[in-house]
């Protein structure tokens, strides 16, 4: 590769990782008013409310952008493979979010980035080297130290925050293959419709009855929305730009994120172990982002 080809890789990669890190900070945001609005909502209900809002949003910035909503590379093999992980990811990660306590439930989505690299090994044949996994390792160590779950947070409704979980590395992996006619704003719309179809088919099979949003719950799911909306529309950014296995890792910045929430908002207190953690989780982001710059830098010296 030229030193041209290799600057223009590593910007793709920073742009990739800011969009991953800018992503998650707004997943954050959702999941916190996602489970405000299921103190008082079914969760099929929280689903098709949450989906047709973003619909709505993504359908209108696709027709502004001048796509059609229907496209026929919408309904190519890849498409369905992440339709069908889009619907397994979302229906179980927000039923993990109402019934599991939202600690286990968000260790357990951190494990998601090694089974997205892996796939990326397998799928895309992007080259990993055992620094790198190291890293991935150690950030998840650091997701632990902060969580430190006990044996009693994870029961067998755990298993619903980790099929979430298998489905969201679908999803990001099928995102990274679908045909690239589809814009940001085209994936963004087709994923909230696939929230509308498990928020119904979930009311359906549970039996669960609708019910009238009051003013609070309403403005939460209208908040998660706002937030979910930029957040999908990152992520699918992310995960089109740059190498997977170096964009992937910074989803481990969700956690950060969601522990700033708590201090910021419910006054929660962070101990020394927490900041432990932390320090753990940004120390191995940035040594992937060296070690990607090292990378270039050898590129460089190389091809001059």
């Amino acid at each position: 590769m030229t030193a041209n080809g290799i600057q223009s890789a590593n910007t793709e990669n920073i742009r990739g990782s800011l969009a991953m890190i800018s992503a998650m900070a707004l997943f954050a945001v959702e999941d916190m008013f996602l489970k405000a609005a299921s103190v008082s909502l079914p969760v099929g209900q929280i689903l098709m409310l949450f989906g047709l809002g973003g619909a709505l949003v993504f359908g209108c910035v696709a027709k502004v952008q001048g796509d059609a909503l229907v496209q026929r590379q919408a309904f190519g093999k890849v498409m369905g493979i992440r339709f069908v992980f889009e619907l397994t990811g979302r229906l179980f990660y927000v039923l993990a979010l109402a019934l599991t306590p939202l600690s286990s439930t968000t260790v357990i989505l951190q494990a998601t980035p090694i089974f997205v690299v892996l796939g990326a090994m397998v799928f895309f044949g992007e080259q990993v080297g055992w620094r790198r996994w190291a890293a991935i390792v150690i950030g998840l160590i650091g997701v632990v130290i902060v969580l430190r779950p006990g044996a009693d947070s994870f029961t067998m409704l755990s298993m619903l925050a980790f099929i979430g979980m298998l489905g969201f590395a679908g999803r990001d992996l099928a995102s990274r293959a679908a045909p690239k006619i589809l814009s940001t704003s085209l994936l963004g719309f087709y994923g909230f419709v696939t929230l509308i179809i498990a928020g119904l088919a979930y009311a359906l099979w549970s039996g669960e009855r609708l019910v009238v949003p009051d003013t609070i719950s309403g403005f939460y799911v209208g908040l998660a929305v706002l937030a979910g909306v930029f957040a999908y529309g990152s992520l699918m950014l992310a995960m089109r730009t740059g190498d997977v296995s170096l964009v992937t890792p910074f989803r481990y910045s969700r956690l950060l994120f969601g522990v700033g929430l708590g201090v910021l908002f419910f006054e929660e207190q962070l101990d020394l172990q927490t900041l432990i953690g932390c320090a753990v989780i940004v120390l191995s982001g940035l040594f992937i982002l060296a070690r990607s710059n090292r990378t270039q830098a050898a590129g460089n010296r190389s091809g001059s």
